[in-house]
């Protein structure tokens, strides 16, 4: 298993500051000791319509220099266009599927295999059923964009943020309608904590489906620093046999972070367990 850390907390989403370059966070986060980063496509790092062939090679470079993997990448889930797959506007719909395609392209660009969807949200007259089944055709038209590019979509419950695909089930039934072999699972411990749920239920229900992991603790703090038992997480995950990357997703929902100090307690937390 590999350590990678998501850019939120460092690219002014979804709160303004602390915000850095793109290129500033590859090398502090491979200095840190990482082995990937997870690429939140929004502006200023890698909003696709912001990115001029040229800047597209640099970034790129810079990543090959430091030794830095693209570990997965994801759309900003919310804002002003929105992105919600399981909007009753069909416009929305139709923007929200082509920019996952893009992302699928960037990502594929950067030499990463992963791309992370977010199932949407179903809205006040809107019946579950339909925004269901809006999700689910999306889900299926991105997913067999991005197979011809190698990238993989992981499909995860967002408890805390939305309504649709909260919980292991739901997660399980909507890869089983769409069964497509390059649509796999992941699932992310501050949602489980949400829910009251116990993650390492996730690890062993979802099995070979597991391709993708969001590690959080209570508040988005680093692993390590509040309830949920890593030990037996990662016991859980040796024992499926996972060798996908270990996301820290952490300290984005605030201002008030030292994203280094973050990224650098999450890294050497779950580097000890795992040693």
């Amino acid at each position: 298993m590999k350590l990678a850390f998501n850019t939120w907390v460092y690219s002014s989403f979804p709160v303004w500051v602390p915000a850095y370059p793109l290129e500033e966070v590859i090398k502090r986060l491979a200095h840190i000791g990482y082995d990937g980063i997870e690429i939140g496509a929004a502006s200023p790092h890698a909003y696709p319509e912001y990115l001029t062939r040229e800047r597209r090679r640099e970034i790129r470079q810079i990543l090959d220099d430091n030794g830095l993997a693209v570990s997965s990448m994801l759309p900003a889930p919310g804002g002003g266009p929105g992105f919600n797959v399981a909007s009753a506007n069909p416009l929305e719909r139709a923007g929200a599927i082509d920019q996952y395609k893009q992302v699928a392209e960037l990502c594929a660009e950067w030499g990463g295999k992963t791309l992370l969807y977010v199932a949407g949200w179903q809205v006040y007259g809107t019946s579950r059923e339909q925004a269901w089944g809006w999700s689910r055709d999306a889900l299926r038209e991105i997913a067999e964009f991005a197979r011809p590019l190698g990238i993989t979509i992981a499909v995860e419950p967002t408890a805390s943020d939305s309504n649709l695909v909260d919980d292991c089930d739901d997660l399980i039934a909507m890869l089983a309608q769409v069964n497509l072999p390059n649509v796999k699972a992941m699932f992310d411990t501050f949602h489980t904590l949400y829910r009251n749920e116990v993650p390492t239920d996730y690890v062993h229900r979802l099995g070979r489906d597991l391709t993708h992991i969001h590690l959080a603790d209570v508040n988005r703090e680093p692993p390590g620093s509040g309830v949920v038992d890593y030990r037996s997480l990662l016991d859980a995950l040796k024992t499926e046999g996972f060798e996908g990357y270990l996301t820290m997703e952490i300290g984005f929902n605030r201002r008030n972070v030292e994203p280094d100090d973050l990224a650098r307690r999450a890294h050497d937390y779950i580097r000890s367990l795992l040693a």
